[in-house]
């Protein structure tokens, strides 16, 4: 077994990490969302959209759906996935859209990729200014006082003849506006492994301190993470659905 560093573009190994998620049921649910507190308009933007798995679905949903994200080769990938969509490379904190938008999405937790409170506030402000009037907003988030630093999912996948294992867990120190993701990518391939480290810088705040940024701009709805029922909040679990409907 070697300790070999797996150096790589992330996007090349993105759909294999994430092979576990349900991706229709979140886009449905979020769909069901918008049906619920936004308008009929069917203009949709996702942020962090990675390399366009639910930009897929809104498109088979009959939206006219696009995505941004920061890093380009996955949009290249998104791109290849879903060639009627349009995409651009933008950071998320300063995106700027040709026309308003009815919906917008960010999923995977991908909202806390603002490093800091200034950076979120900014991207806040971006999607109110994005949004068409009643427009809705809808992501997931992760308060920070509920962050379980043992916590690390793990799974598996076969691929190209190689067996990758990947992890990801939230660390929190306890104080301040930021927390983290550690990554890990394994790789296995004729009995050698070579491994991959990483740790994203991510913004880190509690569900009171996120509902007093949104609702200056938006009637704040915030429901259980539960994919297959829409359940509002109990106010307990660290894990949320948020939606947020333009004022």
């Amino acid at each position: 077994m070697s300790s070999n560093a797996l150096y790589t573009d992330l996007s090349s190994y993105y759909d294999l990490m994430c092979a576990d998620i349900d991706y229709q049921a979140q886009s449905h649910c979020v769909r069901r969302l918008h049906q619920l507190f936004g308008t009929p308009g069917r203009r949709h933007l996702d942020l962090a959209c990675g390399t366009g798995p639910h930009v897929r679905h809104f498109l088979d949903f009959g939206y006219r759906s696009a995505g941004l994200d920061i890093n380009q080769p996955m949009l290249d990938l998104a791109q290849q996935r879903c060639p009627d969509a349009q995409f651009s490379c933008q950071d998320m904190a300063s995106f700027r859209v040709d026309e308003p938008q009815d919906l917008i999405t960010c999923f995977l937790y991908s909202i806390h990729y603002n490093p800091g409170l200034e950076q979120l506030r900014a991207c806040l402000a971006s999607v109110h200014a994005a949004l068409a009037e009643g427009g809705v907003f809808c992501f997931n988030t992760v308060d920070k006082g509920q962050i379980d630093n043992r916590s690390f999912v793990r799974h598996s996948a076969e691929h190209d003849g190689s067996r990758f294992s990947f992890g990801s867990g939230w660390y929190y120190s306890g104080e301040g506006e930021r927390q983290a993701l550690r990554l890990s990518i394994e790789k296995t391939t004729a009995g050698i492994t070579q491994s991959w480290q990483d740790e994203h810088p991510m913004v880190a705040l509690t569900f009171a301190e996120l509902q007093q940024l949104l609702q200056p701009h938006f009637e704040v709805q915030v429901f259980e993470h539960d994919y297959e029922r829409i359940t509002p909040w109990a106010g307990t679990s660290g894990n949320a659905l948020f939606v947020c409907v333009k004022r």
